[in-house]
């Protein structure tokens, strides 16, 4: 049996003076990739890693994967899949925001080929502060038995930030705006089979 591989963290600077040489690998959803990312970075959302596992396996062989997300977080639990699976990779310390705050560039996709919308957090945020009013108006004005939504909200979010997860990014990420199409996470698994 062998020994599971540990994910390498590399620094902003790092991953740049290794740019050329590394397979990047964003695991945002496809309108948080949209908005900026990594030059050369390649969108599988999070929640594609195991179907691209042939295909980032095939990459890995071939050198260095590197898996950014915005933060560090989601990257990191895709690193964590990947050495399961006997998949050598890195992930980008601060992710996406580290990487702007070195100051280094981020890559935008010509305006035709990209599709607004909110990062993961931004959507969560509204979505549970939405979820917040709505159920303490309705505990107000019609039952005070709605104001259980709102606790379980509260709750949701109090168990997000112990195990580091979130469960309604997680139930957010699978609306249809922050699917990648078809055809694009077919592209880029053809992508990655070339590299």
């Amino acid at each position: 049996m062998t020994a599971p591989i540990a994910p390498v963290t590399l620094r902003a600077d790092q991953a740049r003076t290794r740019l050329h040489e590394l397979t990047v690998i964003d695991v945002r959803t496809p309108g948080e990739y949209g908005s900026g990312h990594l030059p050369g970075a390649l969108n599988i959302p999070l929640d594609q890693i195991r179907r691209a596992l042939p295909e980032i396996r095939h990459a890995a062989d071939r050198g260095d994967v590197l898996v950014v997300c915005a933060s560090g977080a989601r990257s990191e639990n895709a690193c964590k899949l990947l050495a399961e699976q006997g998949i050598p990779t890195a992930t980008l310390a601060g992710g996406t925001s580290g990487w702007a705050a070195a100051g280094h560039e981020l890559q935008q996709p010509a305006a035709c080929d990209t599709r607004a919308g909110w990062s993961m957090e931004r959507q969560v945020r509204f979505t549970a502060g939405a979820l917040v009013l709505v159920g303490t108006a309705l505990g107000l004005l019609v039952h005070p038995a709605f104001q259980i939504l709102s606790a379980g909200v509260a709750g949701g979010l109090v168990l997000s930030a112990l195990t580091d997860t979130c469960g309604m990014a997680a139930l957010l990420g699978r609306l249809p705006h922050n699917r990648p199409r078809a055809a694009d996470l077919d592209a880029t698994l053809t992508a990655l089979r070339g590299r």
